[in-house]
C-alpha cells in the first residue's frame, strides 16, 4: 500500500470514528443526515481546500492543455477505472454488464492506444461505473447516514467504509512506481474537478443552501446507482436509512 493510500485510509478511519462519536449528540432536521453539524464543518473545510488548491489547478489544466489532450487523459483514466467496474459487476452477478465492460477494456486497450481513444463507445459498448459501495448496496447493505469526508467529499457510512477497498481496487494502485501512481491519482482528481468548473459555480450562486443541494443530489444519485436507475418507488428514508 503506497503512502498516499495509507494517508487517505487514515483520514477515513479518523473521520468515521469522529462521526460515530457525534451521532448521539448532533441532531438534524433531515433523518438521513444526523451528523449535519459536523458534516457542515467538513464541507466548509473541503470548500476552502477546493478554492485554494484543487479549483485553481483544474483551471490551469483546462487552460494549458488543449481539449483533445484532456479528452485523451480522461479516456485513459476511465479505461483504468473500468477494471474495478468489471470486478464489481461480477460481484453483483451482472453477467451482461461484466461481459460488455470486459469488451470495453479489451477494445480500448488494444485498439484505443491503451485507452487514450474511446473506441468502445463508438461501438456502442455502454460505459458503467460500479464501486464496492454499490456492490454492498446490491447485496442489501443499507447506505446509513450521510457523511462528508475530508478531501473526498459527499458519501454515506456504507460508502465511506467501502472507500479503502475501492482505493486498493483501483488499477492505478497496481503501478509499481510510486511517482506514477501519485501523478495518475492527481490527474484523476483534476480531471473530475475540471468537468465541474462551471456547473459548481452556478450551483453555489443559485442554491439557497449549497450544502443541502449537494447532499440531496448525491443521495439521489447514489440510490439510482445502486438500483441501476430504477430505485424502489416511495423509498422511505425514515425507515431504511436512520442509524
Amino acid at each position: 500500500m503506497n503512502t498516499l493510500t495509507r494517508r487517505l485510509g487514515w483520514i477515513l478511519a479518523v473521520s468515521s470514528a469522529l462521526l460515530l462519536q457525534a451521532c448521539a449528540s448532533v441532531k438534524s432536521a433531515d433523518v438521513r443526515d444526523p451528523w449535519e453539524s459536523m458534516n457542515r464543518s467538513v464541507y466548509n473545510f473541503n470548500e476552502v481546500l477546493d478554492n485554494a488548491a484543487i479549483k485553481p489547478a483544474a483551471k490551469v489544466y483546462t487552460t494549458v492543455l488543449p481539449s483533445p489532450v484532456r479528452t485523451g487523459v480522461h479516456n485513459f483514466i476511465g479505461n483504468l477505472g473500468d477494471v474495478w467496474t468489471l470486478a464489481n459487476t461480477a460481484m453483483q452477478l451482472k453477467g451482461q454488464a461484466a461481459a460488455e465492460t470486459f469488451m470495453r477494456i479489451s477494445v480500448n486497450t488494444f485498439f484505443g492506444l491503451g485507452g487514450v481513444l474511446d473506441v468502445a463507445s463508438e461501438m456502442r459498448l455502454e460505459k458503467r461505473n460500479e464501486d464496492f459501495g454499490q456492490t454492498l448496496g446490491y447485496w442489501g447493505v443499507k447506505s446509513g447516514p450521510y457523511v462528508v469526508l475530508p478531501i473526498l467529499g459527499p458519501s454515506t457510512l456504507r460508502d465511506a467504509l467501502a472507500t479503502p477497498i475501492d482505493m486498493q481496487g483501483n488499477a492505478v494502485q497496481q503501478f509499481n512506481d510510486t511517482a506514477t501512481r501519485n501523478v495518475l491519482t492527481g490527474l484523476r482528481v483534476i480531471d473530475i474537478r475540471s468537468g465541474f468548473l462551471e456547473s459548481l459555480d452556478v450551483i453555489k450562486a443559485a442554491a439557497l443552501d449549497p450544502y443541502t443541494f449537494v447532499r440531496d443530489a448525491y443521495l439521489q444519485k447514489r440510490e439510482n446507482d445502486v438500483y441501476d436507475g430504477n430505485p424502489p418507488a416511495r423509498f422511505d428514508y425514515s425507515e431504511s436509512e436512520a442509524p
